[in-house]
């Protein structure tokens, strides 16, 4: 299908701004690409916008298990009651973006739900494989919880909320948190999540040359971020849990020229079959 005529000027920016294929990056070049936007060369503003006046952000660092990690929070205007909790995960392959990179995004949630926003700056790779960047996520939403309170947030209406490699975090934090000693998350949020490391999805292969993410992106990425680990851990592969009932309901949404829309459209059907409430929008022609 022919690709919307926005989504071709938004690609053609950024494949004019582009570098080295993923793969093909040393640690070292990963690291100086981080200095900036998720990822350097992406035009990140024409995308979210701006950050709303209205919106108080601050910083502070949650406890884990590897010491502390940076998080970045995002307050709305006053609101009547207690806001919900949204802890949310930023995208970049696992490899690259940041807090930073999203404010404009998380602040627009906060303003337009009315929701205290989370942000947590995981550890990334390749310096800190998998799976130190989803025990930084899960112990910051841990953290976020327990400090409810000081946050001004309402933990009983917590959801978790992610993009591409922030998608597969936030789906693995709702498998922990079910498996594990909490929290109780009311609603998860993917968009275009990564749910499969087997690479077996067919968008992959249908979407292979897609500008903004290839499919050797997307095995770049993986690469440098998996290390030993088993491809179909649930914790790196959340599509092969053996169990998905008892999931938080689910929004997910999915591009229809975007390698891993399968991964979103398979994980909706997985969640559905375990008796999870899901809404799966899929946008055609980006």
């Amino acid at each position: 299908m022919t690709m919307a005529l926005r989504t071709r000027v938004l690609c053609t920016l950024a494949a004019a701004r582009r570098g080295p294929q993923v793969a093909d990056l040393t640690a070292a070049q990963l690291q100086r690409n981080r200095r900036s936007t998720l990822p350097h060369w992406f035009p990140l503003d024409r995308v979210f916008g701006s950050v709303p006046s209205s919106v108080r952000i601050s910083e502070d660092v949650a406890t884990t298990r590897a010491g502390g990690v940076p998080v970045r929070v995002y307050r709305p205007a006053s609101q009547p009651v207690t806001p919900p909790l949204v802890m949310f995960v930023h995208g970049g392959g696992w490899v690259q973006g940041n807090v930073r990179s999203y404010d404009a995004l998380c602040a627009q949630v906060a303003q337009r739900v009315g929701a205290v926003v989370v942000s947590v700056d995981y550890r990334l790779a390749p310096e800190h494989v998998f799976p130190a960047g989803l025990h930084d996520a899960y112990d910051a939403t841990l953290w976020a919880v327990e400090h409810a309170g000081a946050l001004g947030a309402d933990a009983a209406r917590l959801a978790v909320m992610g993009d591409s490699a922030g998608g597969n975090l936030a789906a693995a934090i709702t498998l922990l948190a079910r498996d594990g000693a909490g929290p109780r998350i009311a609603a998860q949020v993917l968009f275009y999540p990564a749910t499969d490391a087997t690479l077996s999805s067919p968008s992959i292969q249908h979407n292979a040359n897609a500008p903004i993410l290839s499919r050797a992106d997307v095995h770049g990425f993986l690469g440098h971020y998996r290390g030993d680990a088993d491809v179909p851990d649930p914790r790196l592969s959340p599509l092969h849990a053996t169990d998905h009932a008892g999931l938080p309901p689910a929004l997910i949404q999915t591009a229809e020229l975007d390698p891993l829309r399968d991964d979103g459209a398979r994980y909706a059907d997985a969640l559905r079959a375990a008796g999870v409430s899901v809404r799966r929008t899929d946008y055609p022609r980006v």
